[in-house]
């Protein structure tokens, strides 16, 4: 058996894509956006030395840069952190959003629940939010015939003003971020929409929501089946792993999960890589 995916793993995550199946996710308020550049090469799943990190995607490349004090943000919660901001941009159509008025409920927001001490989710979103904010992203797409750069940040200025020993009372002055001018316009330029729910249900793994919003993005323009190779994934999804056969095993285990939540998704995994084919995409455009 794959690794993590224990029959409760599995019950819960059934039970979730039927409650999705159920209903649309624009009827249940559950559709979320996030930036395409930020689905075609994504954050590190997990803390790397340096400050510099660079996902390649084809002929497009992503770069995150970091101060060094700080560090790049990884893991779970800054991609929680991206789908409310993008989702909270292509709502409002504003740079200036408000994170609300307790910790606890904007913790909420994020799926998360609010809990104290040196490792707790206070800590750790805190942390992981300063490190998103404070770092810059480059994302160049170049070919024979010449090249593209962006540079941008996520946010103009973020501020923090809740009490992290009382998370549920609200703060002297409001929290909010302002996104920056390129981020936005990145933002609001033809969003991917995503259920939210199911970010929700495979947000364990920072892995398995990178895949799911990438496969109901790619079968979007998908015209024809296409085989994409470990290689190549790995350099878009798994540069932080250190070997390929190692990148291979987690791919696939999470794949797994996001096909029980993404049931429509048509794909057959090889020896050497991925054959993924045209599809309905995870959110359903009304007529």
């Amino acid at each position: 058996m794959a690794k993590n995916l224990t029959p409760q793993t599995i019950d819960s995550l059934i039970n979730q894509a039927l409650a999705i199946e159920d209903e649309q996710a624009q009827d249940a308020g559950a559709l979320g956006y996030l930036a395409r550049a930020m689905v075609q090469a994504t954050l590190p799943h997990r803390a790397v030395k340096g400050n510099e990190f660079t996902r390649v995607n084809g002929n497009y490349s992503l770069t995150i840069m970091a101060p060094s004090n700080i560090g790049l943000p990884y893991g779970v919660i800054p991609r929680l952190m991206l789908t409310w901001l993008t989702t909270e941009a292509v709502r409002t159509k504003s740079r200036e959003l408000e994170l609300g008025d307790s910790l606890s409920g904007f913790m909420s927001e994020l799926g998360m629940l609010p809990t104290g001490g040196r490792w707790g989710s206070i800590t750790r979103m805190k942390d992981q939010s300063k490190r998103l904010f404070s770092s810059s992203i480059t994302a160049v797409y170049e070919n024979g015939y010449g090249f593209s750069v962006i540079n941008q940040n996520v946010a103009d200025r973020a501020q923090f003003w809740w009490d992290n020993k009382n998370p549920e009372l609200a703060g002297l002055w409001k929290s909010t971020v302002k996104l920056s001018e390129n981020f936005f316009n990145e933002v609001i330029d033809r969003p991917v929409p995503v259920d939210l729910r199911a970010i929700q249900a495979l947000k364990k793994s920072p892995l398995a929501p990178d895949i799911y919003t990438w496969l109901t993005y790619r079968v979007s323009y998908l015209k024809q089946p296409t085989v994409i190779p470990f290689a190549s994934l790995a350099r878009q999804f798994g540069s932080d792993y250190a070997r390929l056969r190692d990148f291979k095993q987690a791919f696939t285990d999470e794949l797994r999960k996001v096909h029980t939540v993404y049931a429509a998704a048509n794909f057959d995994v090889t020896e050497h890589g991925l054959i993924i084919r045209p599809t309905s995409t995870h959110i359903t455009r009304k007529s």
